[in-house]
């Protein structure tokens, strides 16, 4: 039986029609390679405005609360306006707290909760922020660690006392304390991509009575 060979012609002609195919895969990826180097750039743009938009208010906010701080003794600050001051020096954290925890609020600060106590009040008082801003090392506390709070030139020392990871329908730590506490919830892992499962939740005691703790 005698094998088929395509003649010399069709070959030449088959190799001719793969040039261009090659030629428009070589522009698709070129295009393909643009279009993600746009989006990159795009979301660079957008989280640089999100991080310029934070730092902004935070110095605001700063400012603001320098100034009731180093108010005269005899002028007292309304509660509800009085800001606080959140510092934890073992994941350097130094940040004035925003009231409410909505998406808008949480971009400018830890967002102290409605309805839960006033900061360093008797009562319990929570503190939620995002995993990748604020509270982007909450993970590494442990128990004994002090968290500090400085409202109207006075100082609120917490000691950790526990932490649990839990799901997101579990609202347990938002329940009423007898004591003074300060609960710090975010959301866990904290590098997991996307939407995270889970909640992190740090719950610290109150352990040194208010005293004047003016700013350097």
């Amino acid at each position: 039986m005698e094998k088929a060979f395509p003649a010399v012609g069709e070959l030449k002609e088959s190799k001719v029609a793969r040039v261009p195919l090659s030629k428009h895969r070589g522009r698709v990826w070129q295009r393909l390679a643009l279009f993600l180097s746009g989006l990159g750039l795009l979301l660079l743009i957008y989280v640089s405005c999100q991080y310029w938009q934070m730092y902004a208010a935070q110095r605001k906010l700063t400012l603001e609360w320098q100034r009731q701080n180093t108010k005269p003794e005899n002028v007292v600050v309304n509660n509800s306006d009085a800001l606080v001051r959140l510092t934890i020096a073992k994941i350097n954290l130094n940040a004035v707290i925003v009231e409410g925890t909505s998406r808008k609020s949480l971009k400018l600060g830890p967002g102290h909760m409605n309805g839960s106590a006033v900061p360093g009040y008797s009562g319990n008082s929570v503190i939620v922020a995002h995993r990748d801003t604020f509270f982007r090392h909450l993970d590494e506390l442990q128990e004994g660690d002090e968290i500090d709070l400085r409202r109207q030139g006075e100082l609120y020392r917490f000691e950790v006392t526990r932490r649990r990871v839990v799901e997101p329908t579990d609202l347990s730590a938002l329940r009423q304390s007898p004591t003074t506490q300060l609960t710090l919830i975010t959301c866990f892992p904290p590098h997991y991509v996307g939407s995270a499962p889970k909640r992190l939740v740090v719950v610290a005691r109150l352990i040194a009575t208010p005293k004047t703790a003016r700013e350097p």
